[in-house]
């Protein structure tokens, strides 16, 4: 199977986890190893970015903090940063064209300081497959996969990103599966 490495996975109404009900993933890694994705629309209710820079001991930046994700069920310990370049002074990945995958706490701390991304989403935890599972997955039609797009990921408001996310390719996810057809 080609790489979707930069791809949404959205949650179908097949999708047997409850935890991924009404879920966008954006794949960052996908290979013959398996896959590691970040939810992209579940904001964590328990602990918010305040939370995050007072536990690193950095200082608040100006403007309004964006929430904090709850990037999938696995490590929720460790923390990710989605964002757009506009420096690389330190360790990222580059998932696909304008985004970029961090665990480097320089971020963190530039981002602290007001000189960070623009355009930056903050999340604790992720969700990996194993070799084969996600496409054992996608045959079960429990995901439906579309290209990333950075409008959807970093500017659209997370209660809109499933639906829209799907929509950007005419399909309306609400009913996506509900009709089986024969030929």
């Amino acid at each position: 199977m080609e790489s979707l490495q930069g791809h949404f996975l959205i949650s179908t109404r097949q999708m047997p986890d409850p935890r991924f009900q009404e879920q966008v993933i954006y794949l960052c890694v996908h290979n013959d190893e398996g896959a590691m994705g970040l939810v992209v629309n579940n904001p964590n209710h328990e602990i918010t970015m305040l939370d995050v820079f007072h536990g690193a001991s950095l200082p608040l930046p100006k403007g309004p903090l964006p929430p904090v994700y709850v990037g999938g069920p696995v490590g929720m310990d460790a923390g990710f940063i989605l964002f757009s370049p506009e420096d690389s002074n330190f360790t990222s990945l580059e998932v696909a064209d304008e985004v970029f995958l961090s665990r480097d706490v320089r971020l963190l701390e530039i981002i602290a300081e007001g000189k960070g991304p623009e355009d930056f989403l903050f999340m604790l935890g992720y969700a990996g497959w194993g070799p084969g599972q996600l496409e054992t997955e996608l045959m079960d039609n429990g995901w439906l996969t579309v290209p990333g797009n950075t409008e959807i990921l970093f500017h659209t408001p997370n209660e809109n990103k499933w639906k829209m996310a799907a929509y950007q390719y005419g399909i309306d996810i609400s009913v996506f599966g509900d009709v089986i057809g024969y030929a």
